[in-house]
């Protein structure tokens, strides 16, 4: 497989574990349209490399991800065709990154934020600092948390804190979210690496079809919800991007101010 195209993400591997490095550093990692744009097809590539086994996923510089390039998010607030597109490759993603039979693990640090988040929640195993942050606030730039988070959060800590998270965007830190099965462990800074190399090895030694068969047994009965759930989520993110409130938001925190909101 030819990953020489990929501008923002940096695939390196090692045998048989690819690791994809998410490339903005400069930004935390956030998200514009080039790489989001590139999310959409690194999972069905990585499907299709036969000399692949495992996939490890993580950002550059101390963070995974900080979100959503905010002038990427003004520059869609009423553009049908951007957000169309926008739209049509967020749904590719998630059902992506679900129809991969190989193992992914997320190795955090700092800021998994927005999509940052629900791409590492989408992974099999997710292994973070205590000190690493994760949130989904797309409410508090007027948005509906149409990139997964709306799809993976209630399976993985159920609907009452799914809610508590989704409909506040508070974050959270990495030792609370592995007490409440966010994700899988926290892992100190020093260790991370170790950890994750380790689980990766351990991965690639065991019965490949097995394991790949046994995750794509687990992701059946989540990928009936999530048929459920992304095109109506997606939907009502694009109908979000045509309000006011995203606007006030957007132009908000460009301006590093606080949104004041008119529910319009």
């Amino acid at each position: 497989m030819d990953y020489s195209r990929y501008q923002y993400l940096e695939i390196t591997r090692n045998g048989r574990i690819v690791t994809v490095t998410i490339d903005r550093p400069e930004t935390k990692n956030a998200i514009h349209n080039g790489l989001h744009e590139e999310f959409g097809t690194i999972f069905t590539d990585l499907d299709l490399d036969d000399s692949c086994d495992v996939i490890v996923l993580t950002g550059a510089a101390g963070a995974f991800s900080g979100g959503g390039d905010l002038a990427w998010i003004r520059s869609m607030c009423g553009d049908f065709a951007t957000n169309n597109a926008a739209v049509r490759t967020g749904r590719r993603i998630q059902h992506s990154m679900l129809d991969l039979e190989k193992p992914i693990i997320a190795k955090v640090r700092g800021p998994a934020i927005g999509l940052g988040c629900s791409l590492s929640l989408f992974c099999d195993f997710v292994y973070a600092t205590p000190g690493a942050v994760f949130a989904d606030p797309h409410v508090a730039v007027g948005l509906v948390a149409g990139d997964g988070g709306a799809v993976i959060w209630p399976q993985l800590v159920g609907y009452a804190r799914a809610r508590r998270y989704l409909l506040t965007g508070d974050p959270i830190r990495g030792t609370e979210a592995a007490e409440m099965g966010l994700i899988t462990e926290a892992v100190p800074d020093d260790r991370l690496d170790e950890v994750v190399d380790a689980m990766a090895q351990r991965l690639t030694s065991g019965a490949s079809h097995a394991i790949r068969f046994t995750k794509a047994a687990i992701n059946a009965g989540l990928k009936v919800t999530a048929a459920a759930i992304i095109d109506r989520a997606s939907a009502f993110e694009n109908l979000t991007q045509f309000t006011n409130d995203n606007r006030i938001a957007a132009d908000a925190l460009l301006a590093k101010e606080k949104p004041i909101f008119t529910g319009s």
